[in-house]
């Protein structure tokens, strides 16, 4: 007969490195690790590490690394049974995570680590520095140069690049122009929308202290006005000049304002085991979570192939499986955190909830930008 356990969150881990010491995203995801093992309030956190037979890791762009999980269960001191390192891709760390909470289900893993980081920041200052690779970093299993493209894709191969379209910053804005469209909005706007809804995003990122602009708030104002620091970079996303990667000597000390900012020193962690192992390792019950349902779905991977820009099926049937297996309607959940590089993303996500898209009562964001 199957086995069946019930899942569980136990501890999570977030590193920051602000720091003049460059250190490399194995390092950093390492150090989340330990400290999401902290997190746990284990009676004994060594025998908890030795426990661990899961480690999945969402691809970092920093650093091309020939075997990332292999590397951290090295300086864990264990020899986890199951391994993953991702693809690219902003859903990755849900993903990981339904997967690894479902192995657990099935009695496949007992102490699964889901991880990831980045060290852009570090790695930039390094290359403007002219010091490629960075020193003590891990020897790369490729060139150094593959970190500066833009996307993971083969454009030389790809019938978008032949109208130089394919990086994510060409393709999203296409989305949000046809969703504004198909509202009967207005290029102003539109603008404002998203100029309010990453203030929002900045206010409350400006509160989480973990957050890489910690303190730092960006007003509708500021994020929607084009200027020097606020670049046009493909109509209607603007974006800060110091956070193009693919010149390693701009600056990367001002915010980034109406897409994500990925110059950053950032790593997270997170810890799933059952409550039978968890009581096995004496964790407390108040430190456990419940995950209850995960859903995922792909719209067409090449853009032209997709019905129409102004929805996203993927996204809506996701959201419908992932209610629908926890048996939660909308109207009973508290706490949103809708990711998105772009702001296109969490405005489908909101209209498809339900929920407003600026100024409503319930924030789509726990954690800001």
């Amino acid at each position: 007969m199957p086995v069946s356990e019930t899942p569980v969150i136990i501890g999570v881990g977030d590193i920051k490195n602000r720091t003049s010491n460059h250190k490399e995203p194995a390092v950093l995801i390492h150090e989340a690790i330990l400290a999401a093992i902290k997190d746990t309030s284990a009676p004994d956190a060594t025998a908890l590490q030795s426990a661990i037979d899961s480690i999945s890791v969402v691809k970092t762009w920093t650093w091309p690394y020939p075997d990332l999980p292999g590397l951290l269960a090295s300086r864990l001191g264990v020899e986890p049974t199951y391994t993953f390192y991702s693809e690219h891709g902003g859903e990755k760390p849900a993903r990981l995570f339904d997967e690894a909470a479902k192995r657990i289900a099935r009695g496949e893993n007992k102490l699964a680590v889901v991880a990831g980081g980045e060290a852009l920041a570090s790695l930039t200052a390094c290359a403007a520095a002219g010091k490629l690779p960075p020193p003590g970093w891990t020897e790369p299993a490729e060139s150094v140069e593959s970190v500066f493209t833009p996307t993971g894709m083969d454009l030389g191969k790809n019938l978008g690049a032949l109208h130089d379209l394919g990086t994510p910053i060409q393709v999203y804005p296409l989305y949000e122009n046809a969703f504004r469209a198909h509202r009967g909005q207005s290029v102003k706007a539109n603008h404002d929308e998203s100029a309010k809804l990453y203030a929002e995003f900045s206010k409350i990122a400006s509160q989480n202290e973990m957050s890489w602009f910690h303190g730092q708030y960006d007003d509708e104002r500021k994020i929607g006005t084009v200027g020097k620091k606020n670049r046009m970079i493909c109509s209607p996303y603007h974006r800060d000049p110091g956070c193009l990667v693919s010149n390693p000597n701009r600056r990367t000390t001002d915010p980034l304002l109406m897409n994500a900012f990925n110059t950053v020193n950032l790593a997270a962690a997170c810890i799933l085991t059952s409550t039978s192992h968890a009581r096995a390792l004496g964790i407390p019950e108040k430190k456990w979570i419940y995950p209850l349902s995960g859903a995922g779905a792909s719209d067409a991977p090449l853009f032209w192939n997709r019905p129409n820009f102004h929805t996203s099926p993927c996204l809506s049937r996701t959201l419908d499986a992932a209610l629908a297996l926890a048996q939660t309607p909308v109207s009973d959940i508290d706490l949103f955190d809708i990711y998105a590089c772009f702001p296109i993303v969490p405005k489908l996500a909101a209209q498809h909830l339900g929920l407003p898209m600026v100024g409503g009562e319930q924030s789509l964001t726990l954690l800001g930008d």
